[in-house]
């Protein structure tokens, strides 16, 4: 077989391959995205760019297991749409545990049932453990009371005795430090 025989072979390959990608995961990843999203046509956006991604590498086989490279990439889309849309006021952004969502979904998604989601879900706890342990101690509760146990602001405000403004602040700071400190599992992811 010469080389350009060789060429077409790989490429039909991989052709198979992200055809087979696409029928399996196609529905899994849409019934992931939609409750995230406000709409549709986002979902939809969404799923796009993340088929584009995942057909633009160079050499699909080379991915260990693609179920949790493709939960990894909705994540992150998913949360680069919440960053597309500022909250025009500050209780926009503290009340609206959108930008969270992800996170707090996947971490909380029973996966019994798909082994690859639960490979990133215990990745994902991992992180977020490690990142939480340097927060300072109020801050680390306030975040996880909010986004792990659903309490509102109020509630832990009224808990600690603590003015509403400083139980905000404490969140803000909280989720600067995930951001920042998670933000080389989003680089890595695309590269």
């Amino acid at each position: 077989m010469d080389v350009a025989e060789q060429i077409m072979a790989n490429q039909e390959k991989q052709n198979v391959l992200l055809r087979e990608t696409v029928t399996y995961y196609g529905g899994r990843l849409m019934s992931y995205i939609r409750p995230k999203v406000k709409s549709n046509e986002d979902a939809e956006d969404i799923l796009q760019e993340v088929w584009y991604q995942f057909s633009n590498l160079s050499n699909l086989s080379e991915i260990v297991n693609i179920g949790a490279w493709l939960y990894r990439v909705t994540a992150n889309k998913i949360t680069d749409s919440y960053r597309k849309k500022k909250p025009e006021r500050l209780e926009d952004f503290v009340y609206s545990n959108d930008d969270e969502s992800p996170v707090r979904e996947i971490l909380l998604m029973d996966t019994s049932q798909d082994p690859e989601l639960k490979v990133f879900q215990d990745e994902i706890w991992n992180m977020l453990m490690k990142a939480l342990d340097e927060l300072p101690e109020k801050q680390r509760y306030v975040y996880i009371e909010n986004e792990i146990n659903d309490r509102t602001l109020q509630e832990i405000a009224d808990e600690l005795g603590d003015n509403i403004k400083t139980v905000i602040s404490r969140k803000i700071y909280a989720v600067k430090h995930l951001r920042k400190r998670l933000w080389h599992l989003y680089q890595d992811l695309n590269e």
